[in-house]
């Protein structure tokens, strides 16, 4: 399959009176047409600055990002805005992506409207189809956003993403600020979306447990930085890097509220090295030379990529003590 999105060695920082934050660092990443590639990583991790790269909200500060292998900053100079309908997006607050002000039909049909596709009564009949398509009734066309649950506006937001018929959904965070009782069924959506319109997608989450649902590939990130990426069901079953396997293991627990989840958070800003692995402070595995030498992505096989530097000698220690077990 052809690749629809290139990341090459891509990074961006962000610069205080202070401290430089390096959001993201030599990332390189692809997606190819139809496929569902995971973005996990926690809080800060730099995955959001990765998905307003790729939508050109952002510009970054070396590196390329390519769509259908063109350059992205040439692409945003067209005036033709094939970019922009063919790219959308699905933001993680589904009350703050909608005017309050219009009713749902409105929302959806907008961006048919600043496309100048169809006329009134084709864009209608789009809304309706855009509206079954993700399980709202045409009722609630005529209804406004504070009268809508968080799952509901959530469904509303992929409509609109939708209505141009994109190539690739960049979806960031899209179920985290819904209740646990509604993700699953929009995570369903997704994939049922997915399946029918083969609509590729960058599926961001923190949550390693919901990637590993929806996803084909999984790219792991933590500090700016790549940690590891690999099919779905490889990565779940034989995580090799030190973070990968923490994040897999929080996954199987069960979180009761936000302050929980807080203890367990592996990233912390402040303790982010300057030099060598960014993980080694949190790392159990970690050695000298892990906090000395700087770490790159390296395939590991034919299809795993990793950035530690003791990746062979602990995955083979793994494999065989799960040999043994």
């Amino acid at each position: 399959m052809a690749h629809i999105l290139q990341f090459e060695n891509v990074s961006k920082s962000y610069k205080s009176e202070s401290s430089i934050v390096r959001a993201c660092q030599s990332v390189n990443l692809t997606i190819s047409e139809g496929q569902v590639v995971g973005l996990v990583g926690e809080s800060g991790s730099g995955k959001s600055t990765l998905a307003n790269l790729a939508l050109g909200l952002e510009t970054l500060d070396s590196g390329s990002i390519k769509f259908n292998g063109v350059d992205l900053k040439d692409q945003l100079h067209d005036k033709s805005r094939g970019f922009r309908r063919d790219v959308q997006a699905v933001f993680q607050h589904p009350f703050l992506s909608l005017d309050s002000r219009k009713t749902i039909a409105w929302s959806i049909a907008e961006p048919l409207v600043i496309n100048k596709i169809g006329t009134g009564a084709s864009r209608t009949a789009k809304v309706q189809e855009l509206m079954a398509a993700v399980a709202l009734d045409k009722d609630f066309g005529q209804k406004y956003p504070s009268q809508l649950s968080g799952g509901q506006l959530q469904r509303v937001n992929i409509a609109r993403a939708l209505a141009l018929d994109p190539k690739l959904l960049i979806c960031d965070e899209p179920v985290s600020a819904l209740d646990v009782s509604v993700q699953a069924q929009i995570v369903n959506l997704f994939l049922d979306i997915q399946k029918r319109l083969g609509v590729a997608m960058l599926f961001i989450s923190h949550d390693l447990a919901v990637v590993r649902h929806v996803s084909d590939r999984i790219v792991v990130m933590y500090a700016g930085k790549i940690m590891e990426v690999g099919d779905t069901d490889d990565i779940c079953a034989s995580p090799i890097h030190p973070y990968t396997q923490a994040l897999l293991a929080a996954s199987t627990l069960k979180i009761e509220n936000e302050s929980e989840r807080e203890k367990l958070q592996l990233f912390r800003k402040e303790e982010v090295p300057h030099s060598g692995c960014p993980f080694a402070p949190r790392c159990v595995h970690a050695i000298s030379h892990c906090r000395e030498r700087e770490v790159t992505a390296e395939l590991f096989s034919s299809d795993r990529i990793t950035s530690c530097l003791r990746a062979q000698e602990l995955f083979s220690e793994n494999f065989h003590a799960r040999e043994k077990s």
